[in-house]
C-alpha cells in the first residue's frame, strides 16, 4: 500500500489512534539536522529512527490517512527572528486536535477539545517565544493542507522534500495577531523562558 514495505506497514498498522501515534513521535530522537538540513519523507524517518517537526508531522499524517483520516498538515507561522512550526491535524467528534514532534517542552501534542483550527493555532501563542528575550513571535497559520492532492510518491521519495515545505509555506496564512493589541503583549517571564529552554533530546545521544 502506497509502496510501503511489510516492515514499514507492521509500524504504521499499529498507531490506531492520534493518542498512539503520538507516543510513537516521542520515541523517536530529534533530528539534530548534523549533516544539514533535512526535510524526511515517512520512509526515510522510519529508516533513519528520527525526525524534527515536519518531518514528523508528514509521518503522523500519513499513519491518520491509512487509519481512515485525511492527512492534514498546519503551518505555524512566526516573526523572522524565530522558526516556523508544522504540526498534523486530526478531528474526533467534530473537534480539532494536533500530532507534533519537537524537542522542547512546549508546541507539542493538542487534544481534540478546539471547535475551530484558529481555536488550536491560539493555544501555541503564548508559548511561543524567544528564549533569549520573551518576545511573542507567532504570527499566522495557514488553513489545513492536505497532502491527500499531492498523491503519494511524497510516502517513500528518497529525496528531501522542500517542494512540500515550500507549498506548505506558500499557502493561505490567517493573522492571529491584532495589528492594534501588539504594542500589549507581554513578555515571557525568566521563569517561563526558562522552563521553556528544557530539551527532550541531546546533541550527544547517541541515536540522534
Amino acid at each position: 500500500m502506497f509502496g510501503l514495505s511489510k516492515k514499514e506497514m507492521a509500524v504504521l498498522r499499529k498507531l490506531t489512534t492520534p493518542g498512539k501515534i503520538q507516543d510513537f513521535l516521542d520515541r523517536l530522537p530529534i533530528n539534530h539536522l548534523k549533516n544539514g538540513a533535512t526535510c524526511y519523507s515517512p520512509r526515510q524517518v522510519l529508516r533513519e529512527k528520527k525526525a524534527h517537526c515536519i518531518e514528523g508531522a508528514m509521518l503522523a499524517a500519513l499513519a491518520l490517512w491509512l487509519h481512515g483520516k485525511p492527512p492534514l498538515l498546519l503551518d505555524l507561522r512566526s516573526a523572522k527572528n524565530d522558526y516556523d512550526h508544522v504540526v498534523a491535524l486530526y478531528k474526533q467528534n467534530g473537534y480539532w486536535g494536533a500530532l507534533s514532534k519537537t524537542n522542547y517542552p512546549v508546541l507539542r501534542f493538542r487534544d481534540p477539545v478546539y471547535r475551530t483550527v484558529r481555536e488550536l493555532a491560539l493555544s501555541y501563542f503564548h508559548e511561543y517565544t524567544l528564549l533569549k528575550t520573551g518576545e511573542k513571535t507567532l504570527l499566522s497559520y495557514s488553513r489545513p493542507f492536505s497532502l491527500k492532492k499531492l498523491g503519494t510518491d511524497w510516502i517513500t521519495a528518497e529525496e528531501d522534500l522542500w517542494d512540500i515545505a515550500c507549498a506548505l509555506d506558500d499557502s493561505p496564512h490567517f493573522s492571529l495577531v491584532p495589528k492594534k493589541n501588539k504594542p500589549f503583549l507581554r513578555k515571557a517571564s525568566p521563569f517561563e523562558r526558562q522552563v521553556g529552554d528544557l530539551t527532550e533530546w541531546s546533541k550527544k545521544d547517541r541515536r540522534t
